[in-house]
């Protein structure tokens, strides 16, 4: 009887804990399968389900006609399916022969157990065409998009490129990758628990959103005319870079902006004979990084330089405003002129004898520019140089613009204040040059330099056109007027006659700087002039750096404004004056 009772408690405490057990199972059972059931089917459709991206469309770049300049060419990536593969060495083989692949890389990617693996990528769809005629089960042949730029090395240090994701790398590509990518769409691929497709099951897709479309205040025609001059230039003056800028000085577009040497867009990555050159044997120890981000530097925004004597067009502007000299006043120039303990001397040594305060401007004099800024003061030289904008970046669309590097004010002394003057011991960018010389002769307007001018979704309709800041008043229009009058001397008797046109109202200054340090007698040549002087609508610099020879910015850099004026001042329908 004890046995017997010993027996039916085990008998018991097994049946309740069974039957505790059968009633957690159930609420667990019910608890997945009623709370959890949204997760888990979620789960099971990724066991189920091979998901394969497709690259958006990217939206196009065009110029202010509507010229491509940046567009997108249909490309395939080439993947394999391990577990769909039926026959391994043919499958190989082919890949092989049609990619021209190394085999051993091939079949180690073949033979790898994942969901997918990718062999190639950015292969021209006529190739990816004949590996999808084989028909092998377990090759996919994907086709997206691959960056195009009809035009090579147009405008390269501009327009910038896009890596293999086809996200923006450098230039308007980085800088408006937001509204140029698109969104990317999805393929969906139903399998077994093994991971082979199922026959017969549709694919799910989601398709691609194409990118918007950027339009550009460049000018096709005025870019390429620009790059061939100063590919020229460059040739006939064995430079190291020739830069040139083409501008509405009114709102800030900017036509054209070359850097020579350009690089291939379509092989960012491939270092060019031109810059391996100008790299020369030190350069070519360089990593090869290095090497690439040296030739993608855009000189215009991404260095600096001492402006030399186009800054002078800065100082008298400033002379003129404050009335620290008047136009009928004289200045006699013996051909140097002593500060503090300095003997600075003119670049026309025996002097310039007697001069008015305009043929100071032509005769781009030295001693008389050290007297203007001494008369201007260290407080009111800094002022205006910040109303011109020149103690701060432009605000370009384009990133990784250098900003000016100048003395504190409070440190300027006598030397210092006189080298400043006409344009030393400070360096700016070029954009900001020509920035402030557009705020001088267009009425006393700070623009902001620009490329982007609106954008528009691929069908055409617009989505918004860019506005940009114009700080007005920063100089009065009775200053920017004088400063037209006394520029356009420079060009018709003084130092830049040789950017003068028979008929045409044209207005500028040259610059000669000298390279730091002063020793290496490296110079960099240049000149800005602007058309018509009396109501400009278009202003161009051209910056020559090292060139061999004759380095003079009248002599050598003048004459290609000049040609450069005769070709596009028709084209943008700036015509001879009447007689």
């Amino acid at each position: 009887m004890r046995l017997y009772t010993r027996h039916r408690k085990k008998v018991l405490f097994l049946g309740t804990a069974f039957f505790l057990m059968f009633v957690i199972l159930i609420v667990r059972l019910s608890y997945l399968m009623i709370f959890q059931s949204e997760y888990y089917l979620e789960r099971a459709q990724d066991l189920h389900e091979r998901e394969r991206n497709i690259k958006a469309a990217r939206g196009n770049i065009l110029d202010t006609n509507g010229v491509v300049l940046a567009t997108n060419k249909t490309v395939c990536t080439i993947s394999v399916i391990h577990s769909q593969i039926q026959d391994e060495d043919a499958v190989v083989k082919m890949l092989v022969d049609e990619l021209e692949l190394d085999e051993a890389k091939v079949r180690k990617r073949v033979q790898k157990v994942s969901a997918i693996e990718r062999i190639a990528t950015n292969i021209e769809k006529e190739k990816g065409d004949a590996i999808r005629s084989y028909d092998y089960p377990g090759v996919k042949v994907d086709e997206d998009y691959k960056r195009y730029y009809p035009f090579g090395n147009l405008a390269s240090k501009v327009l910038g490129f896009t890596g293999s994701d086809n996200q923006g790398i450098l230039g308007l590509e980085a800088k408006y990758d937001a509204s140029l990518a698109g969104a990317k769409g999805q393929i969906l691929t139903t399998t077994d628990a093994w991971g082979i497709e199922l026959k017969g099951v549709k694919e799910n897709r989601q398709e691609p959103k194409a990118g918007n479309n950027l339009y550009i205040s460049m000018d096709y025609n005025i870019q390429k005319y620009a790059q061939q001059l100063a590919e020229r230039v460059k040739e006939e003056k064995q430079a190291k870079h020739v830069s040139m800028m083409v501008m509405n000085p009114q709102n800030g577009d900017i036509l054209a902006m070359v850097n020579v040497p350009e690089y291939d867009l379509n092989q960012p990555y491939v270092v060019t004979d031109a810059q391996k050159a100008l790299l020369g044997e030190e350069g070519a120890d360089l990593p090869k990084m290095e090497q690439l981000n040296r030739m993608w530097r855009n000189f215009c925004i991404n260095d600096t330089y001492e402006p030399g004597s186009v800054f002078k067009m800065v100082t008298a502007t400033a002379a003129v405003e404050t009335k620290s000299v008047s136009l009928e006043e004289h200045f006699t120039c013996p051909g140097y002129a002593v500060v503090a303990d300095r003997r600075i001397r003119c670049h026309k040594t025996t002097g310039h004898g007697t001069q008015t305060f305009a043929e100071t401007v032509a005769n781009s004099c030295n001693p008389a520019f050290i007297e203007w800024g001494r008369r201007v003061g260290t407080e009111r030289f800094y002022q205006y140089m910040g109303k011109l904008g020149l103690l701060q970046r432009t605000g370009i669309d384009l990133a990784g613009e250098a900003s000016t590097i100048i003395h504190k004010q409070e440190k300027v002394g006598e030397v210092e204040l006189a080298t400043m003057s006409f344009g030393q011991s400070f360096q700016i960018t070029p954009l900001q040059m020509i920035r402030a010389a557009a705020a001088i002769v267009n009425g006393g307007n700070l623009v902001t330099p620009h490329f982007a001018v609106k954008m528009e979704s691929p069908d055409g309709n617009e989505i918004n056109e860019m506005e940009y800041s114009i700080q007005s008043g920063v100089i009065e229009p009775e200053t920017s007027e004088t400063m037209r009058g006394i520029l356009k001397q420079v060009v018709e008797t003084g130092g830049g006659h040789k950017a003068y046109i028979e008929g045409f109202s044209i207005g500028g200054k040259t610059a000669t700087s000298q390279k730091l340090p002063r020793s290496s007698h490296k110079y960099i040549a240049s000149f800005v002039g602007f058309a018509p002087a009396e109501h400009p609508k278009v202003m161009a610099m051209c910056l020559i750096d090292e060139p061999q020879g004759v380095y003079y910015g009248g002599t050598i850099a003048a004459p290609v404004v000049k040609e450069l004026f005769e070709n596009i001042l028709p084209y943008l329908e700036i015509y001879k004056e009447k007689e």
